[in-house]
């Protein structure tokens, strides 16, 4: 099986705090370094109740203090929310005290709402400028020559690896155009997963930084040791998008028996349409099916990501997981 890692949104479940959703990171990068997943990201998002990880930098550096050996990073840092020089020393920073083991993965929406792009001091259309910037924050971290006007201190020679992110064919066009390795949002836009892999494997371009393509791909995971007991966990992630698709986010909330009243017919269809490539069920359940996403995507590693409110119950997920792909 190819090599599996972990995004966690740092989830905040009901009923508890901030706080106790940064331990439980922690606890949970521990056990995916001991049970051996190879990278551990976290993700920008703003006003969002149900997710503690905002800081990202911050989180990373209490993630990667942490632990010893797994790779610790971004998926994403949402680039049009930042200065690349800020950026570039915020990694620089993080490279220099984790040498080796820091990965940045670079998006271009803005991880919030309206209202919080406002507060950010974000322009609306600051998107545009995502390939500049992303170009602008590579010569951050190349060797200084001294004809620089401006340097990242720390982040000059450091060469932190950076990814393009993406939930569009936008992003795997840049990817191959730059010549970085990609990762695809199919955990909640599976619609162009196939286009963009396609249009970023038939576009590469080889690089300094990378030979032949390299497609990472985010998969939504919730296992247990049976198929029901892992379809009631689920509902979990069923109430996250459904609240998210009626625009009135919510912390994660405890599973549910059934969610039939909880939803109409069509908001039904729509969270199954988004979760479709979601993979639910105990050991065999998972294992065949992922290794079917594996062959039909031609996936160089899978970032695997459990919205599960026990977190004795995620941990199980993973275990399970890595289990199953053995």
């Amino acid at each position: 099986m190819i090599p599996l890692s972990v995004l966690d949104l740092s989830p905040i479940v009901a009923g508890a705090t901030a706080a106790q959703a940064l331990h439980n990171t922690l606890d949970l990068a521990r056990h995916a370094e001991r049970l051996g997943y190879h990278r551990f990201w976290l993700a920008e998002h703003h006003n969002m109740v149900g997710i503690a990880s905002a800081a990202t930098a911050v989180v990373i550096g209490y993630v990667a203090g942490g632990t010893s050996r797994i790779r610790v990073g971004a998926g994403g840092i949402m680039l049009p929310n930042h200065s690349p020089l800020v950026i570039a020393e915020q990694f620089g920073t993080l490279e220099s005290l984790y040498p080796g083991r820091i990965d940045l993965g670079l998006g271009r929406a803005p991880g919030s709402d309206r209202y919080a792009m406002q507060a950010l001091r974000r322009d609306p259309m600051a998107g545009d400028a995502f390939p500049q910037d992303v170009v602008e924050l590579q010569s951050y971290f190349r060797d200084a020559d001294g004809s620089q006007p401006v340097r990242a201190v720390p982040g000059a020679g450091l060469h932190v690896p950076l990814w393009i992110l993406g939930s569009s064919t936008f992003g795997a066009r840049l990817a191959a155009m730059l010549g970085l390795p990609f990762a695809f949002a199919s955990h909640f836009a599976p619609d162009q997963m196939m286009d963009a892999l396609a249009l970023y494997r038939s576009g590469f371009t080889p690089s300094d930084s990378l030979a032949e393509p390299y497609a990472m791909l985010g998969v939504s995971v919730v296992a247990a040791d049976t198929d029901r007991e892992a379809e009631r966990l689920a509902t979990s992630l069923q109430q996250q998008f459904l609240a998210l698709q009626r625009g009135r986010p919510v912390q994660l909330q405890p599973p549910v028996d059934s969610m039939e009243g909880q939803w109409s017919p069509m908001e039904r269809a729509q969270v199954q349409h988004t979760l479709r490539e979601a993979i639910v069920g105990g050991p065999d359940t998972v294992r065949d099916r992922m290794r079917a996403f594996v062959a039909r995507t031609g996936a160089d590693e899978l970032m695997i990501t459990s919205h599960i409110h026990d977190h004795a119950a995620r941990v199980r997920s993973y275990e399970i997981v890595k289990d199953a792909s053995a």
